[in-house]
């Protein structure tokens, strides 16, 4: 960490900050859920619907704000698109019917969609190479800890009343705004800056390497968008309907379920530091494979148990399991992405993702409601989650066991999405055309095994 510079800092606490506004606004519906239905005359699984149709949206603005970010650079697409996202969440909470809720949350979706990928291509690119597991682990806690500072405010007995969900959407749209004065006040990055040097005929070369990419990669495209499924059925499955199973299944109170909540994301961000900081010595495939079987082992304590103590305890060490494998995917994306498109791609694939699993939160409550408890007669939401997780874990495990893995490839070195052969992932050294990332990782890889066997 005494290695990074003020600017460095910088960057990577805007990009921390910009992840961390998506968060809270994005969860603000899930722990307002019971309200919302009681406000607007619906039942719960027909608010859901708003959730899943924010995560319909977003793969429409990680393509348009990423490809603008590969474009134009890092810095002014992602002031404009939190002040957008500031604008919908102010427009949400203005909300008086339910079909306008319904518009709100899906062009929200769409500014939503584009902070993933600016974020991370952002922090690091200007991050040093030893430091990126760590660091992507702190990215992705920017997630827990929004949710955890949103769960904080909904504890507030005037945001917890019936009509009080509005203020947790114009509190979301303040941090909104915040987030794009502090990207403001920073430089454009220190990468981009360089590599816009270098290329003049950029509007031509751009739209040519957006094609060579996408010709050079569609497996590996192919791969991103169903491993990025499985994570966000495995992240979500344990988020969206979690309040409603505290309070429907186990019978506790809302603010039992707030504080829970709380507890839980305290788990998913120690989570995300220790997963981000083993992959730079375990390798990022091996840690997320480790992080899900932990976690599978915890689901028992997450399921079982009817007291406060013991649902906190479960919901700590599922949290953990989960996001601390999430927080390899910051660095394993980056890392395996087309190196001139780190903002565009990884935030495609990892809308994708969110896109078909969409549905996750109406699939827990439909089916929760039709799979009773035996003996209680009550909605098993909490079965329903437990089954979803472990099997999005276990196609996890099987992704890994056939991905690739490109740890500490050198995409800081790559050529921009503007340059002559962006899209073939050239890295500058060879004044004839540079060394294919992938190239240059199998050599680095030979020698690291040669080392091994000496």
């Amino acid at each position: 960490m005494a290695t990074l510079t003020v600017l460095q800092w910088g960057f990577f606490i805007s990009g921390w900050f910009a992840w961390t506004v998506d968060a809270i606004d994005f969860f603000a519906v899930s722990l307002a859920t019971s309200r919302l239905a009681v406000y607007f005359h619906k039942p719960i699984g027909t608010v859901t619907l708003s959730i899943t149709l924010t995560l319909l949206f977003r793969p429409l603005g990680a393509l348009l704000f990423g490809l603008l970010s590969d474009r134009y650079g890092r810095k002014w697409p992602l002031v404009a698109d939190l002040l957008v996202i500031a604008a919908f969440s102010l427009g949400t909470g203005f909300s008086k019917t339910f079909s306008t809720f319904l518009a709100m949350r899906s062009l929200f979706g769409i500014a939503m969609g584009g902070i993933w990928g600016l974020a991370v291509s952002m922090s690091l690119e200007n991050m040093p190479v030893d430091c990126r597991g760590l660091f992507s682990g702190y990215l992705q806690l920017g997630y827990p800890v929004g949710y955890l500072m949103i769960a904080a405010i909904n504890l507030n007995p005037r945001v917890a009343s019936t009509s009080g969900w509005r203020l947790l959407f114009y509190i979301g749209a303040g941090f909104a705004a915040s987030a794009a004065l502090l990207r403001l006040l920073l430089p454009e990055s220190t990468y981009f800056v360089e590599r816009r040097k270098r290329q003049r005929r950029r509007n031509i070369v751009f739209i040519r390497e957006v094609g060579n990419m996408m010709k050079m990669h569609w497996a590996l495209c192919v791969y991103g968008i169903i491993f990025m499924t499985a994570f966000n059925f495995y992240s979500h499955g344990s988020q969206d309907l979690f309040p409603t199973y505290i309070q429907k299944d186990k019978g506790l109170s809302q603010h039992d379920a707030s504080l829970i909540t709380i507890i839980g994301n305290c788990g998913a961000i120690a989570g995300c530091a220790i997963g981000g900081y083993l992959s730079q010595y375990l390798g990022r495939r091996l840690t997320i494979i480790v992080m899900c079987l932990f976690c599978g082992a915890m689901l028992p304590l997450w399921l079982l148990p009817d007291s406060f103590a013991g649902l906190s305890a479960g919901a700590f060490f599922v949290q953990a399991g989960v996001q601390g494998a999430y927080g390899v995917v910051p660095v394993y994306l980056a890392e395996i992405s087309p190196v001139a498109f780190r903002a565009m791609w990884p935030g495609v694939a990892y809308q994708i993702g969110n896109m078909v699993s969409s549905a996750s939160a109406q699939i827990e409550s439909t089916a929760g409601e039709h799979l009773k408890d035996p003996i209680s007669g009550l909605p098993a939401y909490g079965r329903v989650s437990a089954i979803l997780i472990a099997t999005a874990a276990g196609v996890l495990i099987i992704c890994c066991f056939i991905g690739i893995e490109s740890h500490g490839a050198p995409f800081e070195q790559g050529r921009a999405a503007f340059e002559q052969d962006g899209g073939k992932d050239v890295v500058e050294g060879d004044h004839r055309g540079g060394l294919s990332v992938r190239n240059s990782l199998e050599l680095h890889d030979k020698a690291v095994f040669t080392h091994i066997e000496a």
